[in-house]
């Protein structure tokens, strides 16, 4: 399966969402993105040509990279997993010291809406110090490969990812 993993705001591509699917077998493209730097729709562009000349199976995403993958999952039906997904970057970002214009988040918000539970894995920490907005997640995407890490906090590390995807991955 390919998949493309997208890392969150000034986080790394080699995330440890990244590394659990490697550690299952899956193909895994990871790029670095500069949410800083590029535009929501700059980033967009880019990464929609990526599955399409990939041929990309599913989508991952960590906390920013989470809108974006539940953004792209929902324009091409793509299965995806979330991983403490920021959700709602309009609010958090600038809590994060971003600096952006915040509008075409709040444009591409809308897209989320259209996303299924049936395509949507996904793993919250209870203790995430970052995103507080997880009970939305669990609203909108509640089903059972939806998971809460009590003690996890936003780091994907303290989450168990290797465990979680044993349970939702077909081998």
């Amino acid at each position: 399966m390919k998949i493309l993993n997208l890392h969150g705001y000034r986080g790394d591509p080699q995330n440890c969402a990244c590394t659990a699917l490697k550690a299952r077998g899956q193909t895994v493209f990871s790029p670095s993105l500069d949410y800083d730097s590029l535009s929501p729709e700059t980033i967009l562009g880019a990464l929609r040509k990526l599955i399409m000349t990939e041929r990309i199976d599913m989508l991952a995403g960590t906390s920013l990279g989470g809108f974006y993958a539940a953004v792209l999952a929902a324009e091409y039906g793509l299965p995806v997993l979330l991983v403490n997904p920021c959700l709602m970057p309009f609010l958090h970002l600038p809590r994060l010291g971003y600096t952006g214009d915040i509008r075409p988040y709040i444009t591409l918000f809308a897209s989320v809406g259209k996303l299924s539970s049936d395509q949507v894995s996904c793993i919250v920490g209870g203790a995430d110090e970052i995103i507080d907005t997880h009970d939305f997640a669990e609203r909108l995407f509640g089903n059972a490969r939806f998971r809460i890490v009590p003690e996890g906090k936003h780091a994907g590390a303290t989450l168990h990812l290797e465990e979680y995807l044993e349970a939702v991955l077909p081998d």
